[in-house]
């Protein structure tokens, strides 16, 4: 399944500013721009701006208010880690991001869990054939997990 391509952060954020405003959420970003202060550039030096291909690397946190918390953390290199009701999916690709938002946010993600092999994982269903997983531990559902569990 191919997503529609987001070529920056910044349109990365503004998708998702669309997805809060259709869901009716508050949204807070901070951006973080230029080498020296992207978490993934901690090699460039003091007041190194530019990456050495010349590109000027944008990175952006987003807070969406609500149930669940979600928090999506977009990287310049094209993927993000979204994080949902302290359950992280990490290395999501950037393109993803919306499909992936609106599966939580729509209802379609829920919690599996099993009794052999134990344990109980987040399914977050994309268009296509894509799914996300992420193994959660049953002491640790928040009332929006446990509300989604499907046996």
């Amino acid at each position: 399944m191919t997503h529609a391509h987001l070529a920056s952060t910044e349109a990365a954020v503004q998708a998702v500013r669309e997805i809060a405003h259709e869901f009716r959420l508050e949204m807070t970003v901070t951006d973080d721009i230029g080498a020296d202060q992207t978490s993934r550039r901690t090699a460039a030096g003091a007041f190194t701006v530019l990456d050495p291909d010349g590109s000027l690397p944008h990175e952006a946190f987003v807070e969406l208010g609500g149930a669940p918390e979600v928090t999506v953390q977009l990287y310049p290199e094209d993927d993000a880690r979204i994080t949902v009701d302290g359950v992280t999916f990490d290395d999501v690709p950037r393109d993803a991001v919306p499909a992936f938002l609106r599966s939580v946010l729509g209802g379609l993600a829920h919690v599996k869990g099993r009794i052999f092999p134990p344990g109980c994982w987040l399914i977050v269903p994309l268009p296509g054939d894509d799914t996300y997983k992420e193994r959660i531990w049953r002491s640790t559902l928040t009332p929006w997990l446990a509300g989604r569990i499907r046996d």
